[in-house]
């Protein structure tokens, strides 16, 4: 089976480059499934109802979260009612939403996990002691397992990546926003990236206007974030998966450009 997993989209510019690039992407791969991060899909800060709507709509399958999941508040209304958006898992027990879950596409059953880092973010459960529960919840259901792990630490999610080698499919890094050039399939057929990047304005710092961010490295003082415009780019990994066995045959990096 092949997956297409879009590293974080970042507001109306990145899903508009969705709009404009995945319909040639999927004539040109045939996609099983579309999976996306899209903490930072609504305003460059959270996700909406109507966002998500949006995104369901041009094509995505299936959203996972990060530390942004919070931001727009009115998540809390719908989050535990859709089952196509996961939160990460190691939030405490009780808050909304749930971090997996399992959908199916052309008779193939995919589980998905979304997991928040520790170091550099807010210190949330073990994400390497609870991911192996869940695991073995969604094992039962599937070999093909997709790890998004939002974290800031490249060491962390490596580590993540040799404790899940052979245990899924894919453990693929997200957050920082910069696609990194370490994709592979790792010996016992798990594939690995430690940041998929990130969908939208490409002239920016992460999405953001790059003179707000300059500014605010020179004076130290607080600014107000805004969402960048101009060339926009799509950053993704495509996966070509046995899906009898849920070991990943190759990890293809996506960037691609459009105004």
């Amino acid at each position: 089976m092949q997956i297409l997993f879009i590293g974080d989209i970042v507001g109306r510019p990145g899903r508009e480059t969705i709009k404009n690039l995945l319909p040639d992407l999927q004539k040109e791969y045939k996609f099983d499934l579309v999976l996306a991060n899209a903490e930072n899909a609504s305003g460059g800060r959270g996700l909406t109802k109507e966002t998500a709507q949006e995104l369901f709509a041009i094509g995505i399958d299936f959203l996972t979260m990060g530390n942004h999941v919070w931001d727009q508040k009115d998540i809390v209304k719908f989050i535990d009612d859709e089952r196509r958006l996961i939160r990460p898992a190691n939030y405490p027990k009780g808050v909304p939403g749930k971090g997996y879950g399992l959908v199916i596409r052309n008779g193939i059953k995919t589980g998905i996990i979304n997991l928040s880092g520790r170091i550099f973010l807010t210190p949330l459960e073990n994400p390497f002691t609870m991911v192996m529960q869940i695991v073995n919840i969604l094992a039962a259901e599937t070999p093909v397992i997709i790890v998004d792990f939002h974290a800031e630490a490249t060491s962390e999610k490596v580590a993540m990546g040799w404790l899940l080698n052979g245990k899924v499919s894919a453990v693929l890094g997200t957050h920082t926003h910069v696609q990194t050039a370490d994709a592979r399939v790792l010996d016992n057929g798990t594939a690995y990236i430690s940041d998929v990047g990130m969908t939208g304005p490409r002239d920016s710092v992460l999405g953001v206007k790059k003179e707000i961010v300059i500014n605010g490295f020179l004076t130290q003082m607080p600014v107000r974030f805004e969402v960048a415009s101009g060339i926009n780019q799509i950053n993704a990994v495509i996966l070509d998966i046995d899906e009898k066995t849920g070991k990943t045959k190759s990890i293809v990096p996506v960037q691609r450009f459009c105004t």
